[in-house]
């Protein structure tokens, strides 16, 4: 009774909080913000399903509810306890929710990188005291070393200074390895620093990556060998990412293991954009690692090694 047809949704993009979702309401006509833990709530303004968060018409009357979480587990962080559902800034860097028992934070800051470029030859990260993340700032320095500097990324075929349509053009294009997976098992993240962008500027890239599904099963060896390397599952499969699902499915090539102590790791990989269908019918593109060749060593990596790696191998001869 509350809807109303054709839908009139507001023209202007929806800009929400860091962390909050973008959710229909009941009618399924607009998106909005999703209301969060002990907010009010209403067939309009719907909860936060992605944090198991629902609205209770029991307490307040006309049309109008309270966003309460499902019966989960409390979060500790630093001795102060945090309800299941609940969203919080533990510092002005971070904004987390605890999701029964688990907290998880995204950053508020860009941790971008910046290469000297000719419009600013002495980038330098500055904090400000009336401000919480830090911010680049161009430092003037003397031409000779202005020219130096912004010059070390450029080729060296022009004799003046490039200008600055052509930057990507003049640009020596300088690319680290993807690091190592985050995770041994399931999706994970990869990342690499690239300044291979119109403005020759080194920024960060990440990437997808699974080295394995946590539930792959290996075929067993075959005589006289102790690996199988690089397996191949036997039915295609959809990826999942945060809920959502790839629309095409693959037959991609995993890291299989050893009976003789050995662990295998991506060696040889490459890269290519996945397309991802969320329940609220969005679509969104990410780019994702495929593995071509993994390596049996025993410069193995350590259970949780996004913290405790001594590992130091890295992804080699990827190809866009």
């Amino acid at each position: 009774q509350a809807c109303t047809f054709p839908c009139q949704c507001p023209s202007q993009p929806l800009q929400c909080p860091a962390g909050t979702s973008h959710v229909w309401d009941a009618c399924g006509c607009c998106r909005v913000c999703a209301r969060q833990l002990g907010e009010l709530c209403s067939l309009h303004r719907p909860c936060d399903h992605h944090k198991g968060l629902y609205c209770d018409f029991s307490k307040i009357h006309r049309g109008s509810g309270i966003c309460l979480a499902h019966e989960g587990a409390t979060c500790d962080l630093l001795g102060k306890i945090y309800l299941n559902g609940e969203s919080f800034q533990p510092t002005c860097k971070l904004q987390c929710i605890c999701m029964d028992g688990a907290i998880g934070c995204i950053p508020l800051c860009s941790d971008d990188l910046r290469l000297p470029s000719p419009e600013c030859p002495n980038p330098r990260r500055v904090k400000f005291h009336n401000k919480c993340c830090e911010e680049w700032v161009c430092e003037e320095g003397s031409e000779e070393n202005r020219l130096g500097t912004a010059m070390a990324v450029f080729r060296e075929d022009p004799p003046h200074q490039p200008e600055l349509n052509n930057l990507q053009e003049n640009c020596l294009v300088q690319t680290t390895e993807w690091s190592a997976c985050s995770r041994s098992c399931g999706m994970g993240i990869s990342a690499r620093v690239t300044n291979d962008n119109p403005q020759c500027r080194l920024e960060k890239e990440t990437r997808l990556c699974m080295v394995r599904p946590c539930d792959f099963h290996v075929e067993k060896t075959k005589k006289g060998k102790k690996c199988v390397r690089t397996p191949k599952p036997r039915q295609s499969l959809h990826f999942e990412f945060s809920g959502c699902t790839s629309t095409r499915s693959y037959r991609p090539r995993f890291c299989g293991s050893c009976s003789d102590g050995r662990c295998c790791t991506p060696f040889l990989t490459s890269t290519a954009d996945v397309e991802f269908r969320c329940p609220e019918g969005d679509f969104f593109q990410r780019k994702m690692m495929f593995i071509k060749v993994c390596s049996c060593h025993y410069d193995c990596p350590r259970d949780n090694d996004i913290f405790l790696a001594t590992h130091h191998r890295r992804m080699i001869g990827d190809h866009i």
